[in-house]
């Protein structure tokens, strides 16, 4: 069930990320974030009003908060990293975030058999080389490279965090609730500044009608969002976090497929090497 759980939070990242970008090319990234967090509140907040889940309310979802307000943040310091570029090496960059949620799983006891840690080490490099990393071209600037190790030591930190936020069904509804608002208010907050600054919130050309007629786009890709924290957290509950945390990381796979299908991007080889073995990391830590 873990390799199940996490699978679907791989998928359901993957599309969610691939949706956002898409998004970001027509409207102000913060702008996405916010919006597509919004309507995952609305309909959270229904949830749990119907399942009961305020009774699930304890300590536990200071987790919640805490990942609420370190989403954001990693959001925002990886959009900044991908506009530095190249993003041939930011990409691959973020997702090294797997190695939080590996290791607090070892810290708590997590002990994979050898040929799931053979399968961490084959997963996390084809994770790497599917963002298609670039070897040669523009130099990196050292503050792109700053930003994304901190987008992706929050990535995992939040990871780490929501996994902690509940154990039952109502308590996880409750504590992705918790964490969305904090998104909200955080991302809110931060478009509040950025306006303040000069920014933009709605879209050139489009204003408040681009935005509503992409209102399904961004709840899907809210929606996705939510879902895959909470695939997560149930895998990270259901087994060892360590394998958890690496097939869930395999998500930039996900986007890399999906800009292949949709878009007709070709992959490069070196993606499709990449593919190639964190395939065979999966059956490696799915047959473990």
């Amino acid at each position: 069930m873990t390799a199940l759980f996490a699978l679907a939070t791989a998928l359901l990242w993957g599309l969610a990320d691939f949706g956002g970008g898409l998004l970001t090319r027509r409207m102000p990234a913060l702008t996405v974030v916010v919006a597509s967090q919004l309507v995952a509140v609305l309909v959270l907040g229904a949830i749990v009003v119907a399942t009961g889940g305020l009774s699930e309310a304890g300590p536990q979802l200071w987790y919640a908060a805490a990942a609420g307000v370190v989403g954001p943040v990693a959001m925002l310091c990886f959009y900044k990293a991908l506009a530095l570029g190249p993003m041939g090496v930011v990409s691959p960059l973020g997702s090294l975030g797997v190695v939080v949620p590996v290791s607090v799983g070892l810290l708590l006891g997590d002990r994979p058999g050898l040929l799931q840690f053979a399968g961490i080490g084959v997963a996390v490099v084809g994770i790497v080389l599917a963002g298609g990393p670039e070897l040669r071209g523009a130099p990196v600037q050292r503050q792109a490279v700053l930003l994304t190790l901190v987008a992706a030591f929050g990535f995992g930190s939040v990871m780490a965090l929501i996994a902690e936020a509940s154990s039952t069904l109502t308590g996880l509804f409750l504590a992705l609730f918790v964490q969305r608002v904090t998104n909200v208010v955080v991302g809110g907050g931060a478009l509040f500044v950025s306006v303040k600054r000069g920014g933009r919130v709605l879209p050139e050309g489009g204003g408040m009608k681009a935005v509503l007629a992409a209102l399904p786009a961004l709840a899907f890709v809210g929606l996705a969002d939510v879902a895959a924290n909470g695939t997560y957290s149930i895998a990270a509950q259901t087994g060892p976090v360590t394998v958890a945390a690496v097939l869930a990381n395999l998500y930039p796979v996900v986007t890399a497929l999906a800009a292949r299908g949709v878009l007709k991007e070709r992959l490069r080889a070196v993606q499709a090497a990449g593919a190639g073995l964190a395939l065979v990391g999966t059956v490696l830590l799915a047959t473990g």
